[in-house]
């Protein structure tokens, strides 16, 4: 579109310089461009001599198409625009499940009060599916879990680590413990997350078993957390699962923690708030300031 913005401009003024000025551009510049553009199109568009400039039969013949090409893009980037300002408000977050069910309903209220214009988008989806959309700009923020290996483009601010609990049916007999030791999982069937798209809920797991020189007994493989509870639910074998897993409430299954020992203290699940390295966001800031001053209370709750 610049080649075109120069083409308009000199055939306007059929003075290189005049149109330049008014393009606020050196003339090499825009000489520049309109040659790129009469290569492009195969065919010269202007008459150059030391006395004047004047249009071919070829730059005749376009100066209405790029008139018409020109006014085509002033009208989308003014609609793109409009766009922009009516999303001023709008934060489009990103959030894992325990995230989405935990962290998002909490700071809502304190939010609110603090920015009552800012619109909240939630996008609940994995840690894999939730990078991509930051590194594209569909996303503003994310909660999720930073991965082993993190791509520089992106920022990772830990904020706090997530207790995990055993999800099991109410009619189960550890159902009425306090606290539940790994040892008393020994013998059970357990259903864990699928390593390649929840690969720190899987090792979690696995960790804590190993932890305690025990081996888990995989009874069953599935992604998202609330299948996970529903087959809970439904007896096919107990979880290790975050504590804010618990606010799903699935009807039959109780959360227990799991009994405190070193194995189990160092267990736990990093939350990081991730967004793109070298964005300047307002609205993000605003929600980050909301967010520390819970962080204490968040953490107490996770």
């Amino acid at each position: 579109m610049t080649q075109l913005k120069c083409f308009l401009a000199a055939a306007e003024t059929l003075h290189f310089g005049r149109a330049a000025q008014s393009l606020d551009i050196l003339p090499a510049t825009l000489g520049r461009h309109v040659k790129q553009l009469e290569e492009h199109l195969g065919v010269p568009l202007f008459l150059r001599t030391t006395r004047a400039v004047s249009l071919t039969e070829a730059g005749n013949r376009v100066l209405e198409d790029a008139r018409g090409l020109v006014a085509q893009s002033a009208a989308l980037e003014e609609k793109a625009r409009a766009v922009r300002s009516a999303e001023a408000h709008v934060l489009r977050v990103g959030a894992i499940d325990s995230a989405a069910a935990g962290l998002i309903p909490q700071i809502l209220q304190p939010l609110h009060e603090a920015q009552p214009d800012l619109e909240i988008q939630i996008v609940e989806q994995k840690t894999i599916h939730l990078l991509p959309k930051l590194l594209s700009g569909s996303l503003d923020i994310a909660f999720c879990r930073p991965p082993d290996l993190r791509d520089p483009r992106l920022v990772f601010r830990t904020l706090f680590f997530e207790t995990a609990v055993v999800a099991l049916p109410k009619s189960h007999p550890l159902a009425g413990h306090e606290a539940i030791e790994i040892s008393d999982l020994a013998e059970e069937p357990l259903i864990v997350p699928d390593r390649r798209s929840r690969p720190h809920s899987h090792d979690l797991t696995i960790s804590l078993f190993l932890g305690a020189g025990l081996t888990a007994r995989v009874a069953q493989i599935a992604e998202e957390k609330q299948t996970i509870v529903n087959l809970v639910a439904a007896g096919t074998g107990l979880a290790i699962v975050p504590r804010w897993t618990s606010r799903l409430r699935v009807e039959g299954v109780r959360f227990i923690p799991l009994a405190k020992t070193d194995a189990t203290s160092q267990a736990k699940l990093i939350l990081a708030a991730s967004w793109a390295r070298g964005t300047r966001d307002p609205l993000r800031d605003s929600f980050m300031a909301v967010l520390d001053a819970q962080l204490v209370t968040l953490e107490a709750s996770a």
